[in-house]
């Protein structure tokens, strides 16, 4: 895919453009500068042509602090892997100091570099201001309304002007949706950086360094991934302020479109109250899912350590105890390989199907040896079993009282059709359909 990077100096409203050019609300805007940190990637089109765009954190040239720098690290990568660059100015501020440098280090990149003025928002005559911006040495300045979409048009007619060639499309690509999720710093970014092999996000001691879900493709020996960093989710009683707020909204956003969740825990906390809670949204949305423990490489070791850190694990994540756990560091890289294999093979298990007559056949076995429960002289009766979707494997079970399918019983089904068929990795759901007993 060809790729068109926005970048600029701080809160001249390149994530407001982002979210214009690819039609969704996926970079959080707010009326501050900094907001935006790492690099943010988005597939859009524009009359039949596909490429990729990349919001970037603001360029500071003369950045004072670590975070500012590392921002500006960011940044530069994405010029470096650009095809075409959107320079964002703003027309209210004029022309800045640090526009000059920014258009300077474009320049001397060599990359095709399109201007463009934001905050043009009234309709009329042009704003005679523009033209103070031919100073940047960058072309023709394009007027463009980030919040009204004015010259939007415009923008994206230039940029794919100036895209390379289409490249040859491989329609069996087959892309499995990887969300790493889990409270702040349990080290959900640098598991992504060490996946990727690059300072593909921030990485910080500070809590909350990451705020919007970033993805990240990938391709190796073991497949075609895209990794989702997301914001750590921490209780609503600790959530400070608005940022915090859209961030924590992303990464259960990310939950809902992703294939498989690996659920990240600190190895030196164990399982904490807030750790529960994100695996409960994995959980609910009906995720295949991996717990990872990371920073393992920081855990005194004694005989039997993992077996007995294993056994808490599932104690107490006793709704989840169907998702593998694995030891990890992302510092060190200890078994992060194995984590591509797990992601594979819960995510085939979640896209298993099992045949009716397979499955009415677990179904007549398991009634046999624990009959169906009774309530005031009536007993349950299952009369057969279906599966009617994937992602979770979803059953529907016909039978004729749903008031006396108690949820122990429902629950013995669903660890017997486990013990037959596997689907490890994945929840199962199960929907009671009553129908009547002479329509077997």
């Amino acid at each position: 895919m060809p790729l068109v990077a926005i970048v600029g100096r701080p809160n001249v409203g390149k994530s407001t453009l982002f979210n214009r050019l690819v039609g969704k609300r996926l970079a959080i805007v707010e009326d501050s500068p900094g907001v935006t940190r790492d690099r943010l990637y988005s597939k859009t089109d524009w009359n039949g042509r596909e490429f990729d765009l990349v919001d970037t954190g603001g360029i500071e040239p003369m950045a004072d602090t670590d975070m500012l720098e590392l921002m500006r690290e960011q940044a530069m990568v994405a010029i470096d892997m650009a095809d075409v660059i959107i320079l964002v100015t703003d027309i209210t501020a004029g022309v800045m100091p640090a526009d000059i440098d920014v258009a300077e280090m474009l320049i001397k990149a060599g990359k095709p570099t399109l201007l463009a003025v934001n905050k043009m928002d009234s309709v009329g005559p042009e704003n005679p201001d523009i033209y103070e911006f031919y100073s940047l040495g960058l072309g023709d300045p394009i007027s463009v309304s980030a919040v009204h979409g004015h010259g939007s048009g415009d923008l994206l007619d230039k940029c794919v002007e100036l895209l390379p060639d289409e490249p040859g499309e491989n329609a069996d690509d087959v892309w499995i949706n990887v969300a790493v999720i889990g409270k702040p710093n349990a080290g959900k970014s640098s598991l992504v950086n060490r996946i990727l092999g690059e300072m593909r996000v921030i990485v910080s001691e500070e809590a909350g360094t990451t705020r919007d879900a970033v993805d990240s493709a990938l391709v190796n020996e073991f497949g075609n991934y895209v990794f989702i960093d997301t914001a750590g989710i921490r209780r609503r009683s600790r959530i400070t302020n608005n940022i915090e707020k859209y961030s924590i909204l992303r990464a259960q956003l990310a939950i809902e479109r992703s294939d498989v969740c690996i659920i990240m825990l600190d190895a030196r906390d164990g399982v904490t109250e807030q750790d529960t809670k994100v695996a409960g949204l994995a959980h609910e949305a009906g995720k295949a899912s991996i717990v990872a423990v990371n920073k393992w490489d920081l855990v005194e070791k004694e005989t039997n350590t993992m077996d007995k850190m294993r056994r808490d694990i599932m104690r107490d994540l006793s709704f989840m105890s169907y998702a593998p756990v694995v030891f990890i560091s992302a510092l060190t890289g200890q078994r992060v390989d194995r984590l591509f294999e797990l992601v594979n093979f819960v995510n085939s298990q979640a896209l298993m199907r099992v045949t009716t007559g397979m499955l009415n056949d677990v179904l007549a076995d398991a009634v046999m040896r624990v009959q169906p429960p009774t309530d005031k002289g009536r007993r349950l009766k299952v009369f057969y079993m279906t599966q009617v979707s994937v992602r979770p494997p979803t059953f529907v079970c016909f039978c004729n009282s749903s008031e006396l399918f108690h949820f122990s019983y429902k629950r013995y089904l669903e660890n017997q059709i486990r013990s037959v068929f596997g689907l490890e990795g994945t929840p199962i759901r199960m929907i009671i359909r009553e129908r009547d007993e002479g329509k077997q």
